[in-house]
């Protein structure tokens, strides 16, 4: 083989494997789905009407932002998702697509959500939706997930902004109603977050990330789960005597938060062998039912009175 040939066989550009479908997987649409539907409700309560092109476009582009923060995540997080069975079949560890692959579609997503966002809606809301990508990506996935058991914690925060983007895209401001919304995804992040973590202790500990229970402890875990879920349970009720949020946002809180408090207790009773695995594994599912059923009331609370006067 001649020298050109063989330069010309060594820089040969790789065809990438990547499928739409793996494409999708790097925006992880389980979490966008969460992103869309607390914003869908931030936007819904919002006092201003928004134009339908206008409310479309917002959670479109909060929604791409959501999906560009979890690329950017992946593209960073390469190396311990090949370690876990959780996260092994990603298409990262799984050569399907590579990192500065990621890297780019991330960070293109990035950009184009945010000024989408600000330039037809509004700068508010745009650079909310910018702050929120930022502390995902740097603040929680490059600095505190490696470097403290309290990631989770206030790595939470970025999870819990889209419905105030979402309010600031309808309003072009912020106000208590958000902030409350922004508080209850916040603190209902840790006991859901730990209660993954306590059966899945092995997957972080080969991978080398400081979660709660493998370096404090299974029992302090549960205690904090416990504790963290007796403010949620609180925070998430204050609405309705506070008169932000009617009745039935009230009773439904009051029950699904002592559902949540029972199973958060039962973890805290029940450490070893199948029960304790029983009791996490039942809070970890239940804890996805709460918060979507919080917020569909919500959501209920307004559409369904809309749509009675549009039909009288």
């Amino acid at each position: 083989m001649s020298v050109v040939e063989q330069h010309s066989v060594e820089f040969t550009p790789r065809i990438s494997e990547a499928s739409v479908a793996d494409y999708i997987a790097l925006l992880k649409p389980r979490v966008m789905s969460l992103v869309v539907f607390t914003a869908l409700v931030g936007l819904v309560i919002a006092p201003v009407p928004l134009h339908p092109v206008l409310a479309i476009t917002s959670i479109l582009s909060i929604a791409v932002g959501g999906g560009a923060a979890g690329a950017l995540n992946m593209w960073y997080e390469g190396d311990i998702d090949a370690l876990m069975s959780r996260t092994a079949n990603r298409p990262i560890p799984r050569g399907r697509v590579t990192r500065p692959e990621a890297a780019a579609f991330g960070v293109t997503l990035a950009f184009f959500s945010v000024m989408t966002l600000g330039i037809l809606v509004n700068w508010v809301a745009g650079a909310l939706l910018a702050f929120t990508i930022f502390f995902y990506v740097v603040i929680y996935t490059m600095w505190l997930k490696r470097w403290t058991a309290q990631n989770i914690v206030i790595g939470g925060a970025a999870g819990a902004l889209p419905p105030v983007v979402a309010w600031a895209a309808a309003t072009g401001s912020l106000a208590p109603q958000p902030i409350l919304l922004f508080l209850i995804i916040f603190l209902w992040t840790p006991p859901h977050f730990w209660a993954l973590a306590l059966f899945r202790t092995d997957d972080y500990a080969r991978a080398k990330v400081p979660m709660l229970p493998n370096v404090a402890g299974p029992d302090a875990t549960r205690l904090q789960i416990l504790l963290y879920t007796i403010v949620l349970v609180t925070v998430a009720i204050a609405p309705w005597p506070l008169g932000y949020f009617d009745a039935i946002y009230g009773v439904t809180s009051v029950v699904l938060g002592a559902i949540m408090l029972w199973l958060a207790i039962d973890v805290y009773r029940h450490r070893l062998g199948k029960e304790a695995n029983r009791a996490t594994r039942a809070l970890f599912k239940f804890s996805i039912l709460y918060l979507f059923l919080l917020f569909a009331v919500l959501l209920l609370e307004v559409v369904v009175p809309a749509t009675v006067r549009l039909i009288w």
